[in-house]
């Protein structure tokens, strides 16, 4: 005691008491600047609130709040909404885009809105009309001109039609004669050649005028005449449209913003009709679920490379742009995405679990503060391992394109993972029986059904499927299983679609035992197959590259991959691994596979083996692989 009251009232040498002050002043400056504690701003283990017919809310929504539609009053459409941003913004930078090694150059918001007045009075001009009777296409790489065309669309109240090049070109062709689409701007002359080569075949009659936003040749013009189409520059008709400037025709809320075609596993594209209400009340809705630990705002810096073509992307957009923040897209090669990383330092980086899987260097991810995935589950094991290392915000989103993009979101502040969240704010979710795979809603299990803000209107001239997909009380049904865990949080346990019966009866959903399999260490994707005439499950397995040569080595067995795809030793013992994992993890004897096919080739968009949201063509996959699978039953 008496050598502390020395140490407090006995004078200190100067050098100490200049350092005491300091030490002071530097604890004051850190307690007044560090950053604020992320606050739950709901009870985390009551997340959802039950209301009439089973169905629940978001316990964001206390009391008798409504589901939003706008976050903002004076931006209720997304031309609104980006209008906002000029505002907020004070003309702040916008949509940026790069070379190879060189900076990022940006448009800001009022040049951007300028271009899309331009190229919509140059549409105009050249006989468009500015109502929801007009479908423009954009057939383009994530660019600056890519919002701009959309930007255009919207001042005029016309309705966007996402395409892109793995839609393939017979669906090309049924896009554009069931939208009736007379004008496509596309990217580059390549694009332009795929949709005049099905004009020459007397298909896409509709199709008039291409709009070329890259540089091309007069041959292409000669060829556009021949067929009866217009060839023409992007830049032309932005001329032609500042010399004939008309007045913007703003959208309403109730308006068709969009029209995006999912390619979907099997059949024709269906065209899902999106409002602006849709879109906006979906951002709103993300807003809303983060905006006790995270407010966008003009400082904000989002990397855009997932498909603008799909709407997840559509919706973080809007965000951005509502909250005046900035745009930075990928030079259009995903392997220089680090480099544009590191380059840009997003602040807000949507994500795709596939991605996540193949973790980038810590460099690449220094600014990073909010992060959402979606599109796909993700592993929790993975989940957990980012939230842990990467020291930012990650939240998991579930949804699909028939509500705008996401219906559930993670709250701020729950750390748990193998779940994706709550209802947004703009949507109720109710799970339904679904009798056949034994899944009660009594039970706390069933199919997942939205209402909603962000619900669509139904399929583009596709009656039969809308009433598929919405019932005559307006709730979409979504093919997926659902089963509300204690927190009042929903986890995705099953899938509706994909299911069939093997020859004893038993039911079978694929992607849940793929789901299981893919965890094992050497195996980078699965296929899981079977049918009503057959009595146990096969599978397609591609092996990880990074992984296999070891796991062969391990076993006295070396080679390229492709020799040891063919070795019986390493198929047996890949086999064997998927076998234990799926008994640890509770599959059913006649839900594991009896025998796999290793394949050393991955599944891939551009293959044609996955759809662009990354998920598996079952029909395109079966037809590949009906040698190998009638093999291995042969071999039974």
């Amino acid at each position: 005691m008496e050598f502390l009251f020395q140490l407090l009232f006995s004078p200190l040498p100067t050098p100490a008491v200049i350092s005491l002050f300091a030490l002071a002043a530097a604890t004051l400056f850190y307690l007044n600047t560090r950053p604020s504690p992320v606050r739950n701003p709901a009870d985390l283990k009551h997340q959802t609130l039950g209301i009439k017919d089973g169905a629940r809310k978001t316990a964001l929504l206390e009391g008798n709040n409504n589901l939003i539609s706008y976050c903002y009053e004076d931006a209720k459409t997304i031309y609104e909404v980006f209008q906002r941003g000029l505002r907020v913004s004070g003309n702040g930078p916008c949509l940026g885009y790069r070379k190879l090694g060189r900076p990022y150059q940006w448009l800001k918001y009022k040049q951007v809105s300028d271009r899309a007045e331009h190229l919509g009075s140059g549409l105009l001009h050249r006989g468009l009309k500015p109502n929801q009777d007009t479908f423009i296409g954009i057939f383009a790489q994530n660019r600056p001109e890519w919002i701009i065309s959309e930007l255009a669309c919207y001042t005029y109240s016309m309705v966007a039609v996402p395409l892109y090049d793995t839609l393939g070109p017979e669906a090309l062709v049924f896009i554009i004669d069931r939208a009736e689409i007379s004008t496509v701007l596309c990217d580059n002359q390549k694009k332009a050649e795929t949709l005049l080569q099905n004009r020459e075949k007397g298909q896409s009659a509709a199709l008039k005028t291409i709009i070329i936003m890259d540089p091309f040749n007069s041959e292409l013009v000669e060829r556009g005449t021949k067929c009866g189409v217009d060839i023409v520059s992007l830049q032309d008709v932005e001329a032609l449209g500042k010399s004939n400037l008309q007045k913007p025709i703003p959208p309403r809320p109730e308006d068709l913003s969009i029209v995006c075609f999912t390619s979907g596993t099997t059949g024709d594209p269906k065209g899902a009709m999106l409002t602006h209400e849709n879109v906006v009340s979906d951002a709103a809705g993300v807003i809303k679920s983060f905006e006790s630990s995270v407010v966008p705002n003009t400082q904000d810096v989002s990397i855009s490379f997932l498909p603008l073509a799909h709407m997840f992307e559509r919706v973080v957009q809007t965000v951005m742009y509502g909250a005046g923040a900035k745009v930075g897209f990928f030079q259009g090669d995903i392997r220089l995405l680090p480099d544009d990383m590191k380059t840009l330092q997003p602040t807000i980086f949507p994500v795709v679990p596939r991605l996540l899987n193949r973790v980038y260097d810590k460099e690449s991810l220094g600014a990073v503060r909010v992060m959402v995935t979606g599109a796909a589950p993700i592993s929790p094991s993975v989940l957990n391992f980012l939230r842990a290392a990467l020291g930012c915000q990650i939240f998991e989103a579930y949804g699909q394109t028939e509500c705008t993009a996401g219906c559930t979101f993670t709250m701020p502040g729950d750390a748990t993972s193998g779940h994706v969240g709550t209802p947004l704010p703009c949507n109720i979710v109710k799970l339904v029986d679904v009798e056949e795979m034994n899944y009660f809603a009594s039970n706390g299990e069933g199919e997942v059904c939205i209402k909603g803000r962000n619900v669509f209107k139904g399929y583009l001239k596709d009656p039969e499927k809308t009433a598929e997909a919405l019932d005559k009380d307006g709730w979409l049904h979504t093919g997926d299983i659902g089963k509300w865990l204690p927190s009042g949080v929903l986890k995705i346990i099953d899938r509706k679609k994909n299911i069939f019966k093997l020859a004893q009866g038993e039911y079978i959903a694929p992607e849940k035992i793929e789901n299981v399999y893919v965890r094992s260490g050497p195996v980078a994707q699965v296929f899981v197959h079977g049918d009503s005439l057959q009595s146990c499950l096969v599978a397609i397995v591609v092996p990880d590259p990074e992984v296999l040569p070891g796991f062969a080595k391990s076993l006295g067995c070396q080679g390229s991959i492709e020799d040891l795809c063919k070795n019986t030793e390493i198929k047996k013992a890949i086999l064997s691994d998927m076998i234990k994992l799926g008994k640890e993890i509770g599959l059913k004897s006649f839900e594991q596979v009896k025998d796999v096919y290793l394949h050393p080739e991955q599944f891939t968009i551009e293959n044609g083996l996955l759809t662009p949201t990354l998920k598996a063509k079952r029909a395109e996959l079966k037809a590949l692989f009906q040698s190998q699978i009638d093999k291995l039953y042969a071999n039974m």
